[in-house]
């Protein structure tokens, strides 16, 4: 999430009322997670398991709950709690804003897109020619859809992000300030959710396909030209290159990368990152042809240990 203007490390350590680092002047453009952090950004971090990771990344202020060296070029921002400063920072620069009209007029229309009943459509959203939006669908703010684009009733376009820190009192959300990005020519089918980037953006991209009732997770990237069938679950920050298709029912998890060209078999559990250009199968996920070899083997063990 990007700011309107750049901002300086005295001003962002004054909102969050906390100590800091560098030069007051230290310039600060945005906020991300630290898959997607570039220079200029802020990053949080608030376990040392992962202090290295935060301090060496692309991030060039780091908001931590410890004093430690900064980094040459860098910023700190010491918090006791930069989970909690990280959502002051997204509360602050993105607010919620209720709608009041079914169709923000906030909202940009692209020439000859069909909108049919009961459709809401929030604040900001930009919606590009000849799509057709079919009822009971729900468009939240700051969404891109391109030209040509075809979605389905009761699909569900920007939700926050599944995303929590556990805490004694209950769960603690990270808020969602990211966008949900539609390239041209991508048909959702009915009842799919895509939710938001947490910072970033939860892109699908052109000409890539997907049935009923798939859900896909925050941050997560398709590429184009994917096929994907009804069921199948996509976790948050997954990248899934050009061609892919994933069949009924497939399951992933979170930060992987699915190769360009992949075959996902139905039911499968894609639990790591897997190359492009072949097929796979089962859980745990496996060469398609591996799997249904070890399968025969298992059986024929099984059959001669009972003749025996």
């Amino acid at each position: 999430m990007k700011f309107k203007e750049a901002l300086s490390l005295k001003k962002i350590a004054s909102l969050l009322e906390v100590e800091y680092v560098g030069d007051p002047n230290f310039e600060i453009l945005g906020i991300n997670e630290i898959h997607v952090v570039e220079k200029g950004d802020i990053v949080f971090v608030d376990h040392p398991k992962y202090y290295e990771k935060a301090l060496n990344s692309l991030a060039t202020t780091i908001l931590i709950n410890k004093k430690v060296a900064c980094p040459d070029g860098k910023s700190l921002l010491i918090s006791e709690d930069p989970f909690r400063d990280f959502n002051k920072i997204t509360t602050y620069f993105n607010p919620f804003t209720s709608s009041e009209e079914p169709i923000s007029k906030s909202s940009i229309i692209g020439k000859d897109t069909i909108v049919q009943p009961n459709v809401f459509i929030g604040n900001n959203v930009k919606i590009g020619k000849n799509c057709v939006i079919h009822p009971n669908v729900t468009i939240y703010d700051n969404s891109i859809i391109g030209d040509h684009v075809t979605i389905h009733a009761n699909t569900v376009i920007g939700a926050d992000a599944f995303y929590y820190k556990n805490r004694s009192e209950g769960f603690d959300k990270l808020i969602s300030g990211g966008r949900v990005v539609l390239k041209n020519n991508v048909e959702l089918g009915a009842s799919c959710t895509i939710d938001r980037g947490v910072t970033g953006d939860t892109t699908i991209g052109k000409g890539t396909k997907i049935d009923n009732q798939v859900h896909v997770g925050h941050d997560t990237i398709i590429g184009e030209k994917c096929l994907i069938a009804s069921q199948t679950g996509i976790a948050g920050c997954v990248v899934i290159e050009d061609e892919v298709t994933i069949w009924g029912q497939v399951g992933t998890n979170s930060g992987i990368t699915i190769g360009k060209g992949a075959v996902i078999l139905g039911q499968t559990g894609v639990t790591k990152s897997v190359a492009g250009g072949k097929s796979y199968f089962g859980t745990p996920i496996s060469e398609s042809r591996e799997k249904l070899k070890e399968m025969a083997e298992i059986k024929r063990f099984l059959k001669d240990r009972k003749n025996s």
